[in-house]
């Protein structure tokens, strides 16, 4: 696993992952398919199932999806051509060692060659289980810790290099809690029926996994006890979700002997010095309570209960990678029992995934070369100066906000950096050893290497030429600390982006995407960054409270919507995404109609007006089937909304959404205007 798989990130994306569908459908001259709409719901009742019901209707949820929808168009797409492309390069024969071609060949290979993974069982992870078993005192833990960071697994906490909140030039080694096999600690500490239902399921998986790994199962059951206490310890000291969302409670700045006084019995100086971090004496513990009580935990546990703690970490970060039983215990658990998926992805989707997320670059450098036109990213560009001028009209316009901060607010617009397409340098992964015949080894050295820049950088200035995702990401991002918003090739495709459709829908889709992505600079958290990237309150405190006056109102309506009959959205997990999604519909929009009065508004098309196109284009982007785990699932761990809220409760903030579709009073979803939320 990289490192930065298990990091809250401060940058924030349009959303969190994506799997595939199908449209055979000709697109219409608007760039809106009218068969996905279902014209017989009244829009003002539900949105979401006036723009997608047909859609939804003839595009069943697949076995092997927890989640389908417009997302994963692209998705599949994408999937098909770095198919297209690893399989030219399985064909080579002749490659130069530690070239691109040479190391997603051999790796995609290994993780396909099935039969050799079987023979081989739990033969690759077994001297590291050897090491663990070998520690004899409680000292032998930090080597231990150190060693398995480097492959990938991080129990207890996790230690890794990324720039200072107040001091945005410069990398500093950061600390945060970790070390659990439960998705979040409320898995842990709530009650409910479902959870605890989980948590049973959780221990007799680990059960299963141990008795795999060739342990009777009297004792793996005692063991996988063993682990949900450990890790349920864990859990009471960890901040939950919406207390991480907080930057300035997670800015704790130590020394080294700060550190160790804080958390006496655990030697954070050996431990740096086993991970080769030198010459820093500055550490963000972003939990310094986790910290404290992970040493206090350590000091109070039976070394015995803590070697089994560490085992666990090794099946469970690598089950997925052995031989078939690891697999499908692993497949069962995470997939079936969390998220409600039956059927596994066959084996080459899982590679080409695999491959991508530990090979990103190289695969990335050759599939821009073959498949991003030079014109998207020209086009791309011009959509976002469009989308900037209109923010930066409707800051001035603003009626909460005082002078002072909209001048600072200007400020910070005009010094967002924007990337498209793909870096200007790319990664060198020529030194990352990749072997035809050892997939699990072959993930380790991907980790290795990741995890040696990542930490190489501690101590040194930002490269700011830097991106957080692969150009065949499908999605989209912005950085608070490097105050930059970045579009890899892959997003700038239909149904986001498409060159022959209507303004009205590129701006209510990609649009609405890039107006999100500034609106993050300016939404709870993004707007206590100042215009460098660094944690600074440049808002007057009157302006403040105003600001939290507004957004209470996005909080009240999410918390109040539904899903499942009775399941509500977390307003407050999920804000600053809704702020975004808000911001960004008012964005978009704006610059839209600046762009008619440069060019005139165009007549309807096909019966559709441009506003009705243009909110039709940004419902269409969220339609998808989710299945009711994983909806209940992402109501406890998502700071997204569910498409369905992202729709619903987005347009009705509008106001040309009540004009476009005759939305009326007593209409389901009718809000009145002065219940309206509009910030940005």
């Amino acid at each position: 696993m990289n490192i930065r798989n298990i990091i809250l990130f401060a940058a924030t994306g349009i959303l969190v992952s994506c799997s595939q569908t199908t449209n055979t459908n000709e697109m219409k001259p608007s760039g809106i398919e009218l068969s996905n709409m279902n014209t017989e719901v009244k829009p003002g009742n539900d949105f979401f199932e006036y723009a997608n019901g047909g859609w939804l209707k003839a595009n069943p949820m697949p076995e092997e999806y927890s989640r389908y929808g417009a997302f994963e168009i692209l998705a599949k797409k994408n999937q098909e051509q770095v198919k297209s492309m690893i399989d030219e390069i399985s064909e080579m024969e002749e490659v130069e060692k530690g070239s691109p071609e040479q190391q997603i060949r051999d790796y995609y290979n290994a993780g396909m060659d099935t039969s050799a993974i079987e023979e081989l069982g739990m033969a690759p992870i077994k001297p590291i289980l050897f090491g663990i078993e070998a520690m004899s005192t409680k000292e032998d833990i930090v080597k231990i810790q150190a060693k398995v960071n480097f492959i990938g697994s991080y129990p207890l906490f996790a230690v890794f290099g990324s720039q200072d909140d107040k001091n945005s030039s410069a990398v500093i080694a950061q600390m945060i809690q970790a070390g659990l096999g439960l998705p979040d600690r409320d898995y842990y500490i709530k009650d409910d029926e479902r959870i605890s239902n989980i948590r049973k399921e959780y221990v007799d998986h680990i059960t299963k996994i141990f008795v795999l790994a060739g342990i009777d199962e009297a004792t793996s059951a005692e063991k996988a006890n063993d682990v949900l206490a450990f890790e349920t310890k864990l859990a009471e000291i960890s901040m939950t979700m919406l207390e991480r969302r907080d930057p300035n409670a997670t800015y704790n700045i130590n020394s080294i002997d700060e550190l160790m006084e804080n958390t006496e019995g655990y030697d954070f100086k050996s431990y740096f010095s086993e991970l080769n971090i030198l010459d820093t004496d500055v550490i963000n513990v972003r939990q310094p309570k986790f910290m404290e009580g992970v040493a206090t935990l350590i000091n109070t546990t039976d070394l015995e209960i803590i070697k089994t703690y560490f085992t666990w970490n090794i099946l469970n970060d690598n089950a997925g990678k052995l031989n078939k039983s690891f697999v499908n215990q692993n497949f069962y658990f995470y997939s079936t029992v969390l998220s409600g998926v039956d059927k596994m992805k066959p084996r080459w989707k899982r590679m080409i995934s695999s491959t991508n997320g530990n090979l990103g670059d190289p695969v990335g450098k050759i599939y821009v070369e073959k498949f991003f036109p030079a014109e998207s990213k020209k086009r791309m560009v011009e959509l976002v100066d469009n989308l900037q001028i209109a923010l930066k009209e409707s800051i001035k316009n603003l009626d909460w906000m005082g002078d002072t901060t909209k001048l600072k607010a200007i400020e910070k617009l005009k010094a967002i950096t924007v990337k498209v397409g793909y870096p200007n340098q790319w990664i060198d992964y020529s030194s990352v050893d990749i072997d035809p015949k050892s997939y699990v080894q072959n993930t380790w050295n991907c980790s290795a290497f990741s995890y040696k820049r990542d930490l190489n950088k501690i101590g040194k200035p930002v490269d700011r030429e830097e991106w957080g995702m692969t150009p065949q990401t499908v999605n989209a991002y912005y950085s608070p600390n490097m105050n930059e918003i970045v579009f890899p090739a892959a997003i700038l495709q239909p149904p986001f982006f498409d060159a022959n459709a209507d303004d009205a829908v590129n701006y209510g889709a990609i649009g609405v995407v890039i107006g999100h992505e500034m609106t993050h600079g300016f939404d709870d958290q993004g707007r206590l960054y100042d215009k460098d990237g660094n944690l600074n309150e440049w808002w007057t405190e009157a302006d403040a409270v105003k600001f939290k006056e507004k957004t209470q109102i996005l909080v009240d309506q999410y918390n109040a919507y539904t899903v499942l009959d009775s399941m509500h959205v977390d307003g407050e997990l999920t804000l600053g995404e809704n702020i975004a999604d808000n911001g960004g519909l008012f964005i978009a929009y704006n610059a839209l109609q600046m762009s008619y009065k440069k060019n005139g508004t165009p007549e309807p098309i096909e019966e559709l007006t441009s506003d009705q196109r243009f909110l039709i284009a940004y419902a269409q982007l969220w339609r998808q089937h989710i299945r009711p785990k994983t909806l209940m699932r992402r109501l406890q761990e998502d700071v997204h909304s569910p498409g369905e809220a992202r729709v619903n409760q987005g347009v009705v903030n509008t106001p040309w959404f009540y004009t476009a579709f005759n939305v009326q009073e007593g209409d389901k979803n009718y809000v009145a205007p002065e219940n309206r939320a509009q910030i940005w």
